[in-house]
């Protein structure tokens, strides 16, 4: 005789602690329809509204990940890592990262997800180059990673399958935005790779799914305490995402930036990019146990992107999961040119005191360029090349930016929203937000 959903519910409605037999009853009865969706939702009111201890996060997501399947790669004698992002705009390190922690011989099994709302997904930047597939089997997933050191896929319905009904109904109940849930969604994925070693970025300010610092900094904490509670060694960076991360934002154009840091002809508006995705790679190198201090580990990777062995791997990749390698070479090869540019001009002179990111991914998701709704096409050649960065002087009629998109009233109200995105005033800002705030490593 199973425990009843209602005595569960109540306990957590009462704000007690849910036991480990609990929270596996409700993680089962998600998976195996035995609990209804109404009663699911209840519990998640539930624990939004009172929280979760230490104790029962972990459960949660030793629960989630049970659900399916625990990918072993054991057969590749490499140590494992892998890294996540809580999500932004203009976030695209995974596609720099991941061959150049793979070209410092570590393989980094990732599983990635697509964009929603104003968010960007790796699997989404990836599509936009041509032919390239990130449906694998997972006997295809294993060959890859073998060959090149790393590969790309997207969720597949045996690994958690729990997440997907929960964050279903978190999307529908308002309750997303619950530490412990987030916790155990993100850790439930990334923990079913078998990996040695996880960095997260977990990302704050305007363009973040944790505006607050303070939160992000408690769901960072949250994070890396349940990554080494399930013996994974974790560590979290909390990164600055008040404004767009690099110039490209949108699918083809953000794969444009990343080729062209490994090609090592990156402006220096790409700079945070680069940055962020060295410093991120050398902490997967040193904790997956393949250098011997972060010092090492910074100067293998360094090597590894100005040597041109990052950009080899990405061809490598590209060619395994059947897209076009030409791209590598060429980068021009993404841009179509069927679409329209337009610059959207500052309005008046003085300095970029504030930029809201997500408003610039929401006007682009508006005109394809992401989606509202899972089931959403996007279109890889709308993008924003963004060009005042924040504490910059602009003049009347200077362009903030530059839109890519198809014409017509749609673009038009997507350039007046990423206008009135920027707040431009008559002083420079005290300061501008540090790219990376703090190492969580505890």
């Amino acid at each position: 005789m199973g425990m009843r959903p209602q005595d569960i519910i109540r306990n957590k409605r009462d704000g007690g602690e849910l036991s480990r037999e609990e929270v596996a009853s409700f993680v089962r009865g998600v998976v195996d329809g035995t609990w209804a969706d109404y009663q699911a939702s209840a519990l998640l009111m539930a624990v939004y509204l009172n929280g979760m201890t230490t104790v029962e996060m972990e459960a949660l997501t030793q629960a989630m990940l049970g659900s399916g399947e625990v990918l072993d790669f054991s057969e590749i004698e490499l140590p494992k890592a892998d890294k996540h992002s809580t999500g932004g705009v203009g976030d695209k390190t995974s596609l720099v990262i991941a061959p150049l922690v793979a070209a410092c011989g570590v393989a980094v099994p990732m599983i990635s997800g697509r964009g929603l709302g104003h968010t960007g997904g790796t699997l989404d930047k990836l599509e936009a180059i041509p032919g390239y597939r990130v449906h694998l089997d997972l006997s295809e997933f294993r060959k890859v990673l073998a060959r090149v050191g790393y590969a790309m896929m997207g969720q597949t319905a045996e690994i958690a399958p729990a997440d997907k009904r929960l964050y279903a109904l978190r999307d529908a109940t308002e309750t997303v935005e619950s530490i412990p849930l987030i916790v155990a969604s993100i850790m439930s994925k990334k923990l079913a790779a078998g990996l040695g070693a996880l960095v997260l970025d977990v990302k704050t300010g305007s363009g973040a799914f944790m505006r607050d610092e303070g939160r992000a900094r408690a769901l960072a904490k949250a994070l890396v305490r349940t990554g080494h509670s399930c013996g994974v060694q974790t560590e979290a960076l909390l990164t600055d995402m008040s404004q767009p991360l690099g110039a490209a934002v949108g699918n083809a154009n953000e794969v444009q930036e990343c080729i062209l840091i490994m090609r090592g002809e990156s402006g220096d508006e790409a700079r945070d990019v680069r940055e962020l995705s060295l410093e991120l790679a050398a902490r997967m190198v040193a904790l997956a146990g393949a250098a011997g201090s972060h010092e090492e580990a910074r100067r293998r990777v360094e090597r590894a992107l100005e040597s041109g062995a990052a950009l080899e791997r990405f061809r490598r990749n590209v060619e395994e999961q059947g897209g076009d390698p030409r791209v590598c070479d060429d980068p021009d090869r993404l841009s179509d040119l069927t679409v329209r540019e337009v610059r959207v001009e500052s309005v008046h002179a003085g300095y970029v005191e504030a930029v809201d990111a997500a408003e610039i991914g929401r006007a682009l998701a508006s005109i394809g360029g992401g989606r509202a709704r899972v089931e959403d096409k996007i279109d890889p050649a709308v993008g924003y090349h963004a060009r005042a960065r924040t504490g910059q002087q602009v003049s009347t009629g200077e362009p903030l930016g530059l839109l890519y998109c198809r014409p017509g009233p749609k673009a038009d109200a997507a350039a007046a929203r990423i206008r009135a995105a920027y707040t431009v005033g008559d002083a420079a800002p005290d300061r501008v937000p540090e790219l990376i705030k703090e190492v969580i490593a505890q």
